[in-house]
């Protein structure tokens, strides 16, 4: 199934975000072995909320969680991600690609690509490095600039990708010191080099480049279900248009027609728990907010209603009494949220408000 859709803007109020602590920018280079999500204060009346993503990937580590717990702060929301991550020859390397941006541009998120410059060797592979470190001085020239600036995030995204020709090349060099440095093998500096040659040629070559993988990743997905997926319906794709004709390409979990009314469906699994983990249902929540947001939803030529669910499935029974005091706090919030902003959620296939939370 392939759904079509418009987005002209994201209206969504979220309730699971977690209280942040705060951090001086003086003290910016520590922060990031303490907070995935944080506030950072500039003086007594200046203050952004941070995110960062540990790699260029967004299935790795929660990214859209930390996001996620920074959309509830009333000023300017960033997120810092690296513009490719590798860990060496023995690891994984990812780069950026163009949807993610689009995604941050949408939810109101300012985006700064980094790049990491320090890091140190495994101690159980010999050709990959851990615990990477960004390059602070360029984070805080980025945040200079940003307190400054007044449009909007969707502008300074743009500007962003502007120039990551640049930063993609700082990002080889570092990784060439790390290499030489350490004394470990890469990935292909010929084909990192590549990459880079392509993002120099300019913000359409990279949007270009991005979109040609993210359809194919698109594609990809739709035909692949995941261990921790537990879906009866059907995968699908869903290529979303913003109000400056650009594309965005996602899938959904499981897409399901009863009648007028197409269920889209963003599936969250747990083998060990009676719920899936805080971080993946915070996951689920940022497609939840694109989802509620849809306007224009066709199949074909033909117009339906969008109903977003989330749907939480547990290889161990559900039960509202046998939930800890926490798990309970949390789906009350859950509920909250998704009747406020008009969506389903479903928990072993039953409704969420059905269970008296």
């Amino acid at each position: 199934m392939h759904v079509s859709a418009r987005i002209t803007g994201i209206t969504y109020k979220p309730f699971l975000c977690r209280e942040l602590s705060s951090y001086d920018i003086k003290s910016l280079t520590d922060v990031f072995d303490k907070d995935a999500s944080f506030i950072l204060n500039f003086d007594k009346d200046v203050q952004i909320a941070v995110s960062w993503w540990v790699s260029a990937k967004r299935t790795r580590s929660y990214p859209y969680s930390r996001v996620y717990d920074t959309l509830g702060f009333q000023g300017k929301k960033v997120t810092i991600i690296p513009i490719f991550k590798d860990e060496g020859k023995e690891g994984d390397r990812d780069f950026l690609q163009w949807d993610t941006i689009s995604l941050m541009s949408l939810l109101g998120v300012y985006t700064i690509i980094s790049y990491y410059n320090q890091a140190d060797k495994s101690t159980r592979y010999n050709h990959k490095i851990t615990d990477q470190r960004f390059n602070i001085k360029h984070l805080q020239f980025n945040f200079t600039n940003l307190l400054s600036y007044q449009s909007d995030a969707l502008h300074w995204n743009l500007s962003q990708i502007e120039n990551v020709g640049i930063v993609g090349e700082k990002a080889l060099a570092a990784y060439k010191n790390i290499s030489q440095r350490l004394k470990i093998d890469m990935h292909s500096f010929t084909t990192a080099h590549s990459r880079i040659q392509e993002l120099l040629k300019g913000k359409e070559n990279f949007m270009n480049l991005s979109r040609n993988l993210a359809q194919k990743a698109q594609v990809r997905e739709r035909t692949t279900v995941q261990p921790k997926e537990q879906l009866d319906g059907s995968k699908a794709t869903l290529t979303i248009k913003n109000y400056l004709g650009g594309y965005y390409y996602f899938t959904c979990d499981e897409a399901k027609l009863i009648k007028n009314t197409v269920c889209l469906i963003e599936g969250k699994h747990s083998k060990g728990s009676m719920i899936p983990s805080t971080e993946d249902i915070k996951d689920g929540l940022i497609k939840m907010m694109l989802f509620s947001n849809l306007k224009e939803v066709k199949i074909g030529d033909k117009e339906y209603t969008p109903l977003p669910i989330l749907k939480l499935t547990s290889d161990i029974g559900f039960s509202i009494k046998n939930l800890s005091s926490s798990k309970s706090d949390l789906l009350k919030l859950l509920l909250k949220e998704s009747l406020v902003n008009k969506f389903e959620v479903l928990i072993n296939g039953k409704k969420l408000q059905d269970y008296n939370v």
